[in-house]
């Protein structure tokens, strides 16, 4: 999956020959998971129509600051549309757009935009050879550059004119790929392997019976997808739920029970920098299963347990420099029992849940969580949905690793 699945993005075209490339670029952010929607100069309506890119991208294409043809003369927010995107590209960009985002000029709609962005903007340069070398597009490029703009760089190629040289906008294709790139690059957490567990266990009593607990595993899911679209390479290890992963950076080991569970995560413990041990793993499992059902033939049935593995333990003992993460659901005295489970089993970080909270706990899409840290600091959140929750928790690791 590519790391622009899921990112809306803005691409503003303006009055180039090249903006017929437009129609493919839109195309292929599409085919890559992209949200699109486009804002185009006015007088880049003479090289490719509005009709194209608004079939190609699904969304009405804006080009002026109230929508026309309208008798109620509606207004096209520029700030909405800029707030709205992940990341804007400028595709092509003409000496004459680029001289004017450089400047601060702001006579179209898409300028208007471009000023009002507060998310990474990019530009591909398209021109003749000649414009492209005038000493003022150059300061242009090196204004935009200043500004934190990203420039994708043109090629040496055939131009309009006939002169062969720089100033050929990058192919659709190579826009795709330098902005995959160059977003996988400034992730956070790539280059990190992340281990993480999620969900119940299952302890058989019988072919057919199970002590078990309510965990969906929506928390490990979220954090493992969260994960993934910040560059980590994670290694799922799931209990049995109901759930699916569509981040294709997540790998998933499908487990039953504890001994199984204890088993995966040490296989994989010895190759990550950063282990979450979200699951709701049971602390105790039949001693003896029975190889057939088991029948009712008396009013009461006596089970001996055993206590499993403690896996977070275990690799609290082995750990080194490794980061180790793991979870506390409490009913009482809740901060003092996660500060002495954080101590016991050598962990870097505990994230605390309460069943006494409203919102938070097994099942639920929210959670309530208060993290502490190995210094005994406390962090803690309000109710939000799971996948902010994932983030909360990654950000703060993320700030503890790079400290």
């Amino acid at each position: 999956m590519s790391v622009l699945s899921g990112k809306n993005i803005l691409l503003g075209v303006t009055a180039g020959i090249a903006a017929y490339k437009s129609a493919f670029l839109v195309r292929l952010l599409i085919k890559n998971g992209a949200n699109v929607k486009v804002v185009m100069t006015p007088s880049a309506k003479e090289f490719v129509t509005p009709l194209t890119l608004s079939t190609l991208s699904k969304n009405e294409v804006y080009s002026s600051f109230t929508k026309e043809d309208d008798d109620n003369a509606q207004w096209n927010n520029h700030v909405d549309l800029a707030l709205w995107a992940n990341l804007i590209i400028i595709a092509p960009a003409t000496a004459n757009t680029m001289s004017k985002m450089a400047n601060g000029t702001c006579d179209n709609l898409l300028l208007a935009v471009y000023l009002s962005a507060k998310c990474p903007v990019y530009y591909a340069p398209a021109m003749d050879l000649d414009m492209y070398k005038h000493p003022t597009t150059l300061h242009s490029f090196e204004k935009l550059e200043n500004f934190g703009n990203i420039q994708i760089p043109a090629v040496d190629g055939e131009l309009a004119s006939g002169l062969v040289g720089p100033g050929r906008m990058a192919e659709p294709e190579a826009i795709i790929s330098f902005l995959e790139n160059d977003i996988l690059d400034k992730l956070p957490l790539k280059g990190k392997k992340i281990l993480i567990t999620a969900g119940p266990t299952f302890e058989a009593i019988d072919p057919v019976r199970f002590v078990g607990n309510h965990s969906s595993g929506k928390m490990g899911y979220a954090i493992a997808e969260e994960a993934a679209s910040l560059g980590a390479q994670v290694t799922l290890v799931s209990g049995p739920v109901n759930l699916t992963i569509t981040n294709s950076f997540v790998k998933v080991i499908n487990v039953t029970s504890a001994k199984e569970m204890y088993t995966e995560t040490h296989n994989y413990f010895g190759e990550c920098d950063i282990a979450i041990l979200s699951a709701a793993v049971a602390d105790f499992s039949p001693k003896e299963k029975a190889l057939q059902k088991i029948k009712k033939k008396e009013d009461t049935l006596i089970i001996e347990f055993e206590k499993t593995k403690d896996i977070l333990a275990s690799l609290g003992e082995i750990k080194k420099d490794k980061f180790l993460v793991g979870f506390a659901l409490e009913t009482e005295n809740e901060l003092e029992n996660a500060k002495t489970k954080l101590k016991k089993k050598n962990l870097d970080l505990i994230v605390l849940n309460s069943l006494n909270d409203k919102g938070a706990g097994f099942k639920t899409n929210t959670n309530k969580v208060t993290l502490i840290s190995k210094d005994n600091k406390i962090y803690p959140f309000e109710v939000k949905p799971k996948r902010e929750v994932a983030i909360d928790i990654l950000q703060h690791i993320i700030k503890q690793i790079y400290a």
